[in-house]
Formats: structure tokens, C-alpha cells, sequence
């Protein structure tokens, strides 16, 4: 049998560089002494502060903001490398972390979907997390814009837009993001500067970077690459009407696109409130989401193509971030896949009257229902809390919720 400590310390080196994810390095340092000491650790990230984005003269910014400052996220797939008890124990659990931007090495445990922070982590969460116990697979990166102040302060708000990054190097990058006129905009690094792209037929829904390009998709469907050198679109696949929201989502090297249809349901309200119930209509519509259809990028076609079938797939559609993964790989013991998850009005059967809330929803691409994820135990325990084979750790985490740290 091999012995794979023994490969040359020149071809690990070559090996390591070519690992993009922090966490996919620390695994690769973590199967033996050889192969951590031919594998430098990635240095962090260097902090970026860019001008505040234009806002067409809208004041939608804190008052107190002057710049922003750019943050990476990671979501996880994490697994342990065997059973704890039984086979039921062999799922995933997924969650996104966020370096916290003061304290180097020190991470901040968030809903994979959206902005929730954990604040209440379980009695025995471990303040240290040992990643040579778990398999842990990178299925995602966002970034997010901070704004800060004139004394570096990070300001308590967030710009809402996705916004998506491409490095050249590891200082040198660009940024690409949904401007609040709805027209994309985009940064560069070395030029310091925004630029809005006047090119808008209709508001952009989402941005990716697929293939070491940009791309960009409107709400019908129309697609374009954004050439970040001269700051020109390219159209690259035409309209898909139909849906009322678009969403970019790479899966196994291919680009897809994922089309919501939504339902405005009118909610009965007071008839005494007269005028003011016309002048807020929209608080007693009910929007609520009704299916899904998923499309196939064909660069040469400049098209998208109808997907039928997603092959066992899980689609993730995140506030900031999409990503995929295998149902082998979550519920190796439960089989099934080919579903949606996404945040939404999910209809309530047990309460058709009410109004709905913004919950998390899946929705089961073969037979088109749509259910709400926490009445799916085998989808609910995917998220939150964490699995029971992560909460060996006898060191308490209350004295600092939410909060964890790393280590290879």
C-alpha cells in the first residue's frame, strides 16, 4: 500500500497552493506532520475599505457611515468521518461562519441561508472546534459590504444587496454588486472607484461568478457577462419570462438558474381603516411562493434550457449566497433529493387564514409541493440546533454566544 506521507514536499506545496478554500488547506493539513509542514497556512484576507456607493441622491445609507469595509463567509457542509452511535448519525450539518473582522481566528456562527446570527449556542458547544475530527466541505463564499464610520467602527447595518468578489491576486480584486437603482455596479481596487453600468431594460435579481467571470440576470431572464476592463455587458443568454425572481446558482461545473414564481394573495383587513388601508396596500397582500422552475445555461445556444430532472441535487437559495449539494452527501441514510430550499411565505396548512411569515421553505422538484422545512425532521436537521456528534466538548460556550474558533 502507499504511503502517501511519504510524496515529494515539492508536488504537496504545488498541491496546497492550488486550494482555494481555507478549509479544504486545513483539511489537507491535517492528514499527517509531512504534509502540514510542506503546506504554508493562507494568510487572512487583507482588510478592504472602499468609498460608500452612490445612492442617486436616496440617503438610504446610516448617517454615520463613510466607507465600507468588505467581510468573507463561508458555508459549511460538515460531517463526522464516522457514525457517533448508528447510521443516522452520518448526516450533514450546514452552517455559515464569518471571521470576526477584529479578532483573527475567532468565528461568528450564522444561519447558512440568511443573516441570523447563533446567538444561543447548546450547553456543551465546543469553544474550540478540532477540524481534524470532521469532514468539512466548503459549499459556498459570500461577501458582505460593512459600513463603518469616521472613527473605523464598524456601524451596526449592512448593505442588503448580493455582492460578489473575484481576486487577481491577493490584494488586487474586483467587486460586483446590485446597485439600489437596480443597474449593476462594480468596483475595482486599484482604481478605488464605482462605476453604475447604465444598461438596465429591467432590475437585475442576482450576480455570480461563474468560471472566473461575472454575470449578471435581470428579472426576465436576460443575461449578461460584465467585462469588469472596459465596464461593458455582453448579452450571453436571452430572456426566460415567466417567474418573478431569478437567482444564479453554480452546480457540477455548470451554471443554473432558478426561477420563483410568486402569488399575491389580498389579506382582509378592518374596513374602518379606510384610506390608510389603500395608502398601505401592500401590507395586507400575502406574497407567498408557489413553485420553482430551474434552467440550464447553453453559453453557445445563448440560452437557458429547461431542467426536468436535478439528479438527486439540493439547491440552497441564500439571502447572499447559492450553493448546492449532493443528497448522498447530506442524508446519506435517507436517500431522496432533486428539492429547493429558500426563505419565503411557505402556505400553512395548519393555519390557512393567517397571514404567512418569512420562513424557510423546501420545495420537492418531482412532485411540485412546497412544505415548510421544520415540519420535515429530516430536513430541519440540517440547520439548526447542531447535531449531537458536534457537542462532545465538555467546555461550556455560554460566556460567549454565538462566538467560536478554529483550528487545524
Amino acid at each position: 500500500m502507499f504511503d502517501w506521507a511519504t510524496l515529494p514536499k515539492d508536488l504537496l506545496n504545488l498541491i496546497s497552493k492550488s486550494l482555494e478554500s481555507s478549509f479544504d488547506l486545513l483539511q489537507f493539513r491535517s492528514v499527517c506532520s509531512s504534509w502540514r509542514s510542506s503546506a504554508e497556512p493562507k494568510p487572512p484576507l487583507p482588510t478592504h475599505h472602499l468609498p460608500i456607493l452612490p445612492d442617486n441622491g436616496t440617503s438610504l445609507f446610516p448617517d454615520s457611515a463613510v466607507g465600507f469595509r468588505l467581510s468573507q463567509r463561508s458555508i459549511l457542509l460538515i460531517r463526522p468521518h464516522k457514525p457517533i452511535d448508528d447510521d443516522s448519525d452520518l448526516f450533514g450539518w450546514l452552517v455559515k461562519v464569518e471571521e470576526d473582522l477584529n479578532r483573527p481566528l475567532k468565528v461568528t456562527l450564522l444561519d447558512p441561508m440568511s443573516e441570523t446570527r447563533r446567538h444561543s449556542l447548546p450547553e456543551h458547544f465546543p469553544r474550540s472546534l478540532d477540524m481534524s475530527r470532521f469532514k468539512i466541505r466548503e459549499l459556498g463564499r459570500e461577501f458582505k459590504l460593512h459600513y463603518f464610520n469616521t472613527s473605523g467602527d464598524i456601524v451596526n447595518s449592512l448593505y442588503l444587496e448580493k455582492a460578489v468578489v473575484r481576486y487577481l491576486d491577493s490584494c488586487k480584486f474586483v467587486l460586483l454588486t446590485i446597485h439600489v437603482s437596480g443597474k449593476l455596479a462594480v468596483f475595482t481596487s486599484w482604481d478605488r472607484a464605482w462605476t453604475v453600468i447604465n444598461d438596465m431594460p429591467s432590475p437585475y435579481d442576482d450576480v455570480i461568478v461563474f468560471d472566473g467571470r461575472f454575470f449578471g440576470v435581470d428579472n426576465n431572464g436576460r443575461t449578461v457577462v460584465v467585462d469588469f476592463a472596459d465596464l461593458k455587458l455582453e448579452l450571453v443568454a436571452s430572456p426566460v419570462y415567466g417567474g418573478d425572481k431569478k437567482f444564479l446558482i453554480e452546480s457540477c461545473g455548470e451554471m443554473l438558474m432558478v426561477d420563483m414564481y410568486l402569488s399575491m394573495e389580498e389579506v382582509d383587513g378592518d374596513p374602518g381603516f379606510g384610506e390608510e388601508v389603500f395608502e398601505h396596500h401592500a401590507v395586507f397582500m400575502n406574497e407567498r411562493t408557489v413553485k420553482f422552475k430551474v434552467f440550464k445555461f447553453v453559453e453557445r445556444e445563448k440560452s437557458w434550457v429547461e431542467v426536468k430532472d436535478l439528479g438527486g441535487k439540493m439547491l440552497f437559495l441564500g439571502d447572499d449566497c447559492n450553493f448546492t449539494a449532493s443528497a448522498s452527501d447530506l442524508l446519506p441514510s435517507c436517500g431522496g433529493g432533486s428539492c429547493v430550499f429558500f426563505n419565503g411565505n411557505v402556505f400553512n396548512e395548519d393555519d390557512v387564514e393567517a397571514m404567512q411569515d418569512r420562513d424557510l421553505g423546501v420545495f420537492d422538484f418531482r412532485s411540485g409541493k412546497i412544505e415548510l422545512v421544520h415540519k420535515r425532521p429530516e430536513y430541519a436537521k440540517l440547520f439548526w440546533p447542531p447535531p449531537p456528534w458536534i457537542t462532545t466538548s465538555r467546555e461550556r460556550a455560554e460566556d460567549h454566544p454565538g462566538e467560536t474558533s478554529s483550528q487545524s
